[in-house]
C-alpha cells in the first residue's frame, strides 16, 4: 500500500514538469549507400518552483533523441536556492569557452538575460534576474556554465551554516 503512494507522489512530480527542446544537432555520415543522418538533442525539465535539469542524447532518430534527453534530464534535477524571485547573490563561471555572469535584480525586472539563460532560469521559476553569457556560442557549454553557477549559488542560511554563526 505504501508504494502506490510513492509512485503516485512520483507521477503527480513528474507531471508538474515541463520539458522544452533547447537544441537539436543533425550529423550526417557518408557511407557506401550514401549519406546516414543522425540526430543529438539538449532538453530541459523544469517545474517552475526552483528544480530544473537538462539531459544530452543522441540517436539515430530525432524522436528518440529527445526522449532519452527528456529522460536524462529528470535524473539531473537540481533545485536552485531563490530568495523571492531572484537568485541570492551574484556569480561568475567559467567553462569550456563559455563564461557566465548572473546577477540578482529587483523584484518586477524580469529575466534579462540571452536565449539559453533566459530558457533555462524561466523554467527553473526565477523571475528577476540579470543574467550575461560571454565568449561562448556552443549550446552544450552554455548550459554546463550555468548549471555549474546555479550550483555555485547558496543562500545566507547556508552561508552562516558553513561558518558557524
Amino acid at each position: 500500500m505504501a508504494k502506490s503512494s510513492d509512485s503516485s507522489k512520483k507521477e503527480k512530480q513528474e507531471s508538474e514538469l515541463t520539458e522544452k527542446v533547447l537544441h537539436i544537432n543533425r550529423c550526417s555520415k557518408v557511407v557506401k549507400g550514401g549519406r546516414k543522418f543522425s540526430f543529438s538533442a539538449l532538453i530541459l525539465v523544469g517545474d517552475g518552483k526552483g528544480r530544473v535539469g537538462y539531459g544530452f542524447a543522441k540517436a539515430n532518430e530525432l524522436t528518440d533523441a529527445i526522449r532519452k534527453g527528456g529522460e536524462a534530464a529528470r535524473r539531473n534535477l537540481i533545485q536552485i536556492p531563490m530568495e523571492g524571485t531572484t537568485i541570492p547573490h551574484e556569480v561568475e563561471v567559467h567553462w569550456d569557452g563559455a563564461t557566465i555572469y548572473m546577477k540578482p535584480a529587483p523584484e518586477g525586472t524580469g529575466v534579462i538575460a540571452g536565449s539559453k539563460p533566459r530558457a533555462i532560469l524561466e523554467l527553473a521559476g526565477i523571475k528577476d534576474v540579470m543574467a550575461k553569457n560571454i565568449g561562448a556560442r556552443n549550446a552544450i557549454n552554455q548550459v554546463k556554465a550555468i548549471f555549474k553557477a546555479i550550483e555555485m549559488l547558496s543562500t545566507r542560511e547556508q552561508i552562516k551554516q558553513r561558518r558557524g554563526a
